[in-house]
């Protein structure tokens, strides 16, 4: 059984594994000079692997496509990935937030024993080949620095991923190529994203970098459910990014895609109660600006002064009672998600309709799809990995059934 896999992120080289382990000869092709560049780049700041939050809490976190997530997560889930983790020598922990670790928070190390098992397993990788499809009799057409090469296999396996961070090689160029042949792809879009705010040019300039915590952020969705995360982000000099706006990203960027513009609320004090505040604020400032009033009193100073400034207007802030809820309440109006190719992850891509239950394109038989080029999203917390895992651990288990399905035919 030969078969070739094309994307060499975690999914790729999880469905190579996956279809090694199992008795196939595995080639393995990406377009970059390396495998692994976006693996390399989440670890950057510690390796987030998967979450241990109870099962039915983590199933939640993929939204609309729970269901064939979770299916593809009963294969190789949490679990299974931290006993991969130990099975090539690296320990997990997991940390305070629920979220798991390598004990030395690098992805480096894993992705160097990881490759080494591949390797001393028989998969052959291939680098700096960028795949164009297939020619006219079935062969995969690759463009290599040595011009063109044709390659055949008794089934493939696309783990192209989506389309945020192309200088990694996850450009949506597959997009056209499978739509041509009549796969069903949805639209792919930005998730876990930044977005556009009209800042005044004086906060973009004094407070462009600046982290704002803690905070909580309310909203509503289209369906009318509200949300409440806590967090932190940053203000950029085109609007705010960061770790409570990504976990909510998902419904801003379809509030924003219906209706133009998304409105989200800000506590800008999540440990003061309203009361409290408004008290507070009533006291004496005698000769002292309102800056140090509101500084020595509720602890409100820099980004967050001038968050109240860009927002609240000037007559509000004689006012303790409106100055307060505005604290606690702060309305931000958000008008646009940043591009595609800035955001950490894809929404969109190979719809699962278009599937069968090992993950093959009905419409084109031995054709495998895996990771994020397929329509599913999720927050960061290793929420990704994990499902990126899974589906590759699914598609390479799934060719090498189906393959021996057609020989037992």
């Amino acid at each position: 059984m030969k078969i070739a896999v094309i994307g060499g992120g975690p999914a790729g080289l999880m469905a190579a594994e996956a279809a090694m382990s199992r008795g196939a000869c595995v080639d393995l092709y990406d377009a970059m000079a390396s495998v692994g560049r976006k693996f390399l780049l989440a670890g950057k700041g510690g390796l987030n692997l998967t979450h241990s939050e109870p099962a039915e809490k983590f199933f939640a976190r993929y939204g609309e496509r729970r269901g064939p997530i979770q299916r593809l997560l009963s294969g190789f889930g949490p679990d299974g990935l931290r006993q991969w983790a130990r099975d090539l020598g690296v320990e997990t922990f997991v940390g305070t937030s629920g979220r798991v670790f390598p004990s030395d928070l690098k992805s480096a190390p894993l992705l160097r024993a990881w490759l080494r098992r591949l390797r001393q397993g028989g998969v052959t990788i291939h680098v700096r080949h960028r795949w164009c499809g297939w020619d006219d009799k079935g062969n995969l057409h690759f463009s290599t620095r040595q011009g063109d090469r044709l390659v055949s296999a008794d089934a493939v396996i696309l783990a192209l991923g989506g389309g945020s961070w192309p200088q990694f090689g996850s450009d949506g160029r597959w997009v056209q190529l499978l739509a041509e042949r009549g796969v069903s792809i949805e639209p792919l879009k930005p998730a876990n994203c930044g977005f556009d705010v009209n800042w005044s040019q004086h906060l973009r300039a004094r407070f462009a970098g600046y982290p704002v915590k803690p905070v909580v952020v309310t909203g509503i969705t289209m369906e009318g459910n509200e949300f409440r995360q806590q967090g932190e982000f940053v203000v950029t000099k085109t609007g705010i990014e960061g770790g409570v706006i990504y976990t909510v990203s998902a419904w801003l960027r379809d509030e924003i895609m219906a209706n133009g513009v998304a409105h989200i609320r800000m506590d800008l004090a999540p440990d003061r109660e309203l009361s409290s505040l408004i008290t507070d604020l009533s006291r004496p400032r005698g000769s002292r600006s309102m800056a140090s009033h509101l500084k020595r009193r509720v602890g409100i100073e820099g980004v967050k002064a001038c968050l109240l400034r860009e927002f609240v207007p000037k007559q509000d802030f004689s006012d303790p009672a409106l100055l307060g809820a505005s604290i606690k309440s702060l309305p931000i109006q958000l008008v646009a998600p940043r591009p595609l190719g800035e955001a950490i992850s894809t929404a969109g891509g190979v719809a699962f309709e278009a599937l069968d239950a090992r993950l093959m394109i009905r419409a084109l038989p031995g054709v495998f799809c895996a990771g994020e080029m397929l329509d599913w999203d999720a927050p960061t917390g290793g929420y990704l990995l994990t499902a990126c895992f899974a589906s590759g651990h699914a598609a390479g288990a799934g060719a090498v059934a189906w393959l021996q399905s057609v020989r037992n035919l």
